[in-house]
């Protein structure tokens, strides 16, 4: 008995539809490129267990199974664009800085309450965590990270993690901090804009 929430909010996977496990997330909702439909999933772009910081990073913090690794963009509070390796393990997200090889933030996946992305072709989203203060980050892999934090957060702890399509959406960029993302179709793509509320 699979249904949808509402328009906006992906929950399960409609009757009689033909969409494949690795399409859920994102069915119906989401303008999607030719070459994010037919790609081939890796999961660990970078040879974590090449990298001996990384491996340290999660041995210390008792995680052993990388489901991704990659670098993505990290928007900071003051709008900065930052590169940091991101990391998603059965448990945890994890944020590492590789100028420094330093991880900057674990996020356990329990604390994810949903992730925003918009309805066009664009490679942001935020990671929407009510606890702490919330992550948007920009992949070329965003389809990847999203159907792994939906199955991850599944297998961890038996819930079902909400997707939101919307062409505008808020996060909380620091403590007291919250802004606006806003995507508007453009003549040759989208036009992206990050506003203080």
């Amino acid at each position: 008995m699979a249904k949808m929430n509402s328009k906006k909010n992906l929950r399960l996977r409609p009757t009689g539809s033909n969409v494949t496990e690795d399409q859920e997330p994102f069915m119906g909702m989401k303008v999607r490129r030719k070459a994010s439909r037919h790609r081939e999933y890796k999961g660990d772009y970078l040879d974590v267990p090449s990298h001996p910081y990384l491996m340290k990073i999660l041995q210390k913090q008792g995680d052993k199974q990388v489901l991704f690794a990659d670098s993505v963009l990290k928007f900071t509070g003051s709008g900065k664009m930052k590169r940091r390796i991101l990391l998603i393990t059965d448990f945890a997200i994890y944020i590492v800085d590789p100028e420094i090889d330093a991880l900057k933030r674990r996020i356990a996946l329990a604390a994810v309450e949903k992730i925003c992305l918009s309805e066009l072709s664009d490679n942001f989203f935020a990671v929407i965590i009510p606890t702490e203060y919330d992550l948007l980050m920009a992949s070329t892999r965003k389809s990847e990270i999203v159907t792994l934090l939906v199955e991850a957060n599944k297998s961890a702890s038996n819930y079902e993690l909400e997707v939101d399509f919307s062409n505008r959406f808020e996060y909380h960029a620091a403590a007291e901090l919250v802004k606006e993302v806003q995507f508007d179709k453009v003549e040759g793509g989208v036009k992206t804009r990050i506003l203080t509320k």
